[in-house]
């Protein structure tokens, strides 16, 4: 069944047959902790911890492996070097490698299969975007601290230098995308102890790595993210889910062009955003509670369809990955596969 939401109402229709799951051979490694990957135009390359025999830290190590959808293939890799257990790590691929941030800095290289630590960032990372020239982050932090800070590595230079101070409150969760020239990052504008930061302090600013500098834009909603979320650039808008509650979700879209922010229909019930992925039509936005569940937003029609559910074991810890023509999840379960119906 479906959940189609347009001008105020709900309809139910059925999901093409053509559009279905497909199953990914099981992975050589399983990853227990600290998931990371990325998509090099030809393989989808994971990487994360292992626990040890006695299902924790105790003798866990990294692994990695890279699938190829061409070939439904998967091949061991190199692991990573060794890093800070229990941290957050984002991969963003270069055109050449492989970058990996978290609680440490480290880059593959598939042509040699090799490994190598990065000079050690001058802060940690909490959002990231690939710019074409350069891994940035901003943001970050854990429990009760969060950080309103960013830097930027230059593979080419194998540097890295620090933002300029932006006029976001500081935040764990910041939402954004790369829109090609810009960074936009949206936050929550509530401290870790779910206070609201003061009217001074930007819930929604652009950097630009040219110049280094930051403006701030229009704030979405108030409260819109106050629960955090998932966005993703369309090449106009950025289209982002925000929770406003545990039970109510909100969906905009941000036009830099116009500095305005607009509602989208609303997201069906129960979506808890986790992911978003622009295919080049379509929105696709994973999330899962108990179960792991799909849902693609059409903004030329602007509707809500639920996806067929994904064949995955619980929430776990999902790695997916838009390719340009799929979508593969993948956690130490299994792996699963989406390839859109076209218009």
């Amino acid at each position: 069944m479906l959940l189609l939401v347009a001008c105020g109402s709900t309809q139910r229709t059925s999901e093409p047959r053509t559009a279905a799951w497909q199953d990914v051979p099981k992975a050589p490694v399983r990853i227990d902790a600290d998931p990371a990957a990325a998509w090099t135009g030809k393989e989808l390359i994971v990487t994360g911890m292992r626990f040890g025999p006695t299902g924790n830290m105790i003798g866990a190590k990294n692994v990695a492996a890279a699938y190829n959808p061409s070939t439904h293939a998967w091949r061991r890799l190199t692991p990573a070097p060794k890093m800070d257990s229990y941290c957050r790590r984002d991969a963003a691929w270069t055109g050449k490698q492989l970058l990996l941030w978290g609680c440490g800095q480290a880059a593959f290289d598939p042509a040699t299969g090799s490994w190598r630590m990065l000079p050690k960032a001058p802060t940690g990372e909490g959002f990231t975007a690939w710019t074409g020239h350069e891994l940035i982050g901003w943001g970050g932090g854990c429990c009760g601290d969060a950080a309103g800070d960013g830097s930027a590595y230059d593979p080419a230079a194998n540097t890295w230098r620090t933002l300029a101070r932006s006029p976001l409150g500081a935040s764990q969760h910041a939402l954004g995308a790369w829109t090609g020239h810009r960074l936009i990052l949206v936050v929550s504008g509530y401290s870790p102890d779910d206070k609201p930061y003061p009217a001074r302090v930007a819930r929604a600013a652009a950097y630009d790595p040219a110049t280094d500098t930051w403006s701030r834009v229009a704030a979405p909603p108030p409260g819109a993210l106050r629960y955090g979320g998932a966005g993703a650039w369309d090449g106009r808008e950025l289209l982002v889910l925000g929770n406003e509650s545990a039970t109510k979700r909100v969906a905009l879209a941000y036009d830099p062009a116009a500095d305005r922010w607009r509602r989208l229909a609303p997201p069906p019930r129960g979506l808890t955003p986790g992911e978003a992925f622009w295919t080049g039509t379509r929105l696709i936005v994973l999330g899962g509670d108990e179960v792991t569940r799909a849902f693609a937003y059409d903004p030329k029609r602007d509707r809500w369809t639920a996806l067929p559910r994904p064949p995955l074991e619980g929430p776990g810890q999902n790695v997916a990955t838009w390719t340009g023509r799929e979508l593969i999840v993948w956690n130490s379960a299994g792996a699963t596969a989406y390839r859109p119906v076209s218009d």
